[in-house]
């Protein structure tokens, strides 16, 4: 039998389109002592190999923001420019899921195809939406959009885990909401798991006290264990809104922009691309 070949190793970097203050204790279900506000950050991924971008996640519409006090610094199609790549160009755009903050602006980028998981469409046009306390997380506007989009061919209807490409897989974890994925991506320093909301913070995840917006608590628990084993070490695990993110991975030569860092490198190291 054919030895299977190394997957290929893809650059991904992190890009912050905003932030926001929370009190501290808003953003653990468990009690705890943290006290005084805690930065949340509005983030967005994009994996690259080659000629071949994946944008992972657009944050949040201008009208969504203004209508839950929130604003973005720059749009999804800006913030990849500043890596040098044509947002037009862009073929395939992963949402993790279709919560308000990375669902929105869609057409940032036109010629995208869409992946999203099958139970979040259905979540999210089911019997579910007509709870208040589920559907607030949620602007009907970008689920429209989605779902126009599966009309017209646009969209990659994922069920399950599934490979987009040699060395870049999506996971189904749940928990969160019933569709909630992550991005796993081969780099050159091994498997990194991009876990969007399936753990907000760094602190959620080793202290197994998670954000309290929260589906199912037993999935979302279960989905920590997993991600665990996804990615090649705890240091590959990048969480969805931590703003020690750009901390961590914010190397002494690094030339590139503020608010962008590149997550195919260790952290600490230099980030030149």
């Amino acid at each position: 039998m054919a030895e299977r070949s190394e997957p290929p190793a893809w650059e991904v970097w992190a890009l912050r389109l905003g932030t926001a203050d929370r009190p501290a204790r808003d953003n653990f279900l468990m009690p705890c002592a943290r006290s005084g506000l805690m930065r949340l950050d509005f983030t967005m991924w994009v994996v690259r190999d080659g000629d071949r971008a994946v944008v992972v996640d657009t944050g949040f519409s201008e009208r969504a923001g203004e209508r839950r006090g929130r604003r973005l610094d720059r749009r999804p199609a800006e913030a990849v420019r500043r890596l040098g790549i044509d947002p037009g160009r862009v073929d395939e755009v992963v949402l993790t899921h279709l919560h308000f903050d990375h669902a929105g602006n869609l057409g940032d980028f036109p010629q995208a195809r869409v992946a999203v998981q099958a139970r979040e469409l259905e979540y999210t046009t089911g019997k579910a939406m007509t709870r208040p306390a589920l559907n607030h997380f949620f602007e009907a506007d970008d689920v429209v959009e989605v779902v126009r989009r599966v009309h017209d061919g646009g969209v990659r209807v994922v069920e399950g885990d599934v490979e987009l490409a040699p060395g870049l897989e999506l996971r189904l974890i749940g928990g969160h909401t019933k569709g909630l994925q992550v991005v796993r991506v081969h780099t050159a320093r091994g498997w990194v798991v991009l876990a969007s909301d399936a753990l907000h913070y760094y602190a959620n995840f080793h202290e197994r006290n998670p954000f309290p917006a929260i589906l199912d608590l037993g999935v979302m628990l279960d989905g920590y264990d997993r991600i665990g084993r996804l990615a090649a070490s705890a240091d590959h695990i990048v969480p969805g809104h931590d703003p020690a993110v750009f901390e961590r991975y914010a190397g002494p030569d690094d030339d590139l922009p503020d608010g962008v860092v590149a997550l195919h490198r260790a952290p600490g190291q230099a980030t030149a691309h």
